[in-house]
């Protein structure tokens, strides 16, 4: 829920920023400042063990592993300029709304398909929190619907989904966090900084601009998909990707607050929903739901690795993303 926050803030930024720039290139220099930190902290993380067992590449993962990877990776890249494209033509609150709101939806559809079903828990939480944002999202003078916008939020929504269902299942297989971290986004940054725009090196040659994208490569990046790894271990796919709407719930305070959307009485109601909606979600029993064939990571205790060297145990990123 904390990552879920700090992932709140990312249409605000842009949207204060000095001036836009292409979703594609935004979305390559974030990715690319939050690649650098992975790879540094992933190197740091071995070091200890290196000196020990032998030198082991940062990014070094089972050959089978590798598939799993690839998909994660091309979700986490697919998702930027899907979702600064849809919070540009719609607004944040409406762009981010649609985007994380229908995360959940994508995660239960892939967790049937997958012969993983989701608990009733969750379906109830999901349920009201979905509702919440309903009303989030009524008229009320502010809100603009662009279809091209809506439809690249619901691309984010599906590639938000399907990151968070290849991610578990990396580290249910025992991959350290940070190397997870550090291989989807080194990949990721890659494929996005290879094809960005060529006026993206112009945009960022102010250092106002530079702010922003440090900005949202660490506090809006680097730093949540630390925290939503730490807590993916203990937590079912379906029930993370509801707890991560936390985002829009703070997107949708931070346009009241900062941007100037209005606070009328139908968002209070549905801020007020969403969290009751959490709260459901959060009281779900951890074993509930378990069936034969099921989502490997629903046995946390015997697929969580352990929190890296040095860290304070219960506090520290023990596996890790939104996104």
């Amino acid at each position: 829920m904390a990552a879920g926050a700090l992932w709140g803030t990312t249409g605000t930024a842009q949207a204060l920023s000095p001036s836009a720039a292409s979703p594609w290139g935004l979305g390559a220099a974030r990715l690319a400042v939050a690649a650098v930190l992975f790879l540094g902290l992933a190197v740091l993380r071995r070091r200890p063990a290196a000196q020990s067992h032998g030198a082991q590449p940062p990014l070094a993962l089972p050959r089978d592993a590798w598939p799993l990877a690839g998909l994660g990776a091309a979700c986490v890249a697919a998702y930027q300029p899907a979702f600064f494209f849809g919070v540009r033509e719609t607004g944040v609150a409406v762009g981010t709304l649609t985007a994380i709101g229908s995360a959940p939806l994508f995660a239960g559809v892939l967790g049937l398909l997958t012969g993983a079903r989701p608990t009733r828990r969750w379906a109830v939480g999901t349920a009201v929190v979905l509702a919440g944002l309903g009303l989030l999202l009524l008229p009320g003078g502010a809100v603009r619907v662009d279809p091209a916008g809506v439809l690249a939020a619901l691309a984010a929504g599906a590639a938000y989904a399907a990151y968070t269902w290849a991610s578990a299942r990396l580290l249910a297989r025992g991959t350290p966090p940070l190397t997870m971290l550090a291989v989807l986004f080194t990949g990721a940054a890659a494929v996005l900084v290879a094809t960005a725009p060529a006026a993206t090196a112009a945009w960022l040659a102010r250092p106002d601009r530079l702010v922003v994208v440090a900005y949202l490569g660490v506090a809006a990046t680097a730093l949540p998909y630390v925290l939503w790894a730490r807590g993916l271990p203990a937590t079912r796919p379906a029930v993370a990707t509801t707890l991560s709407l936390t985002e829009p719930l703070t997107a949708a305070l931070l346009g009241v607050l900062l941007l100037g959307e209005p606070a009328t009485a139908h968002t209070l109601a549905g801020a007020a929903v969403v969290c009751v909606g959490l709260l459901l979600t959060v009281a779900a029993p951890s074993d509930g739901g378990r069936r034969a064939g099921g989502d490997p990571a629903r046995s946390p205790r015997r697929t969580a690795p352990p929190p890296p060297s040095g860290a304070a145990a219960g506090s520290s990123p023990a596996s890790d993303s939104r996104a």
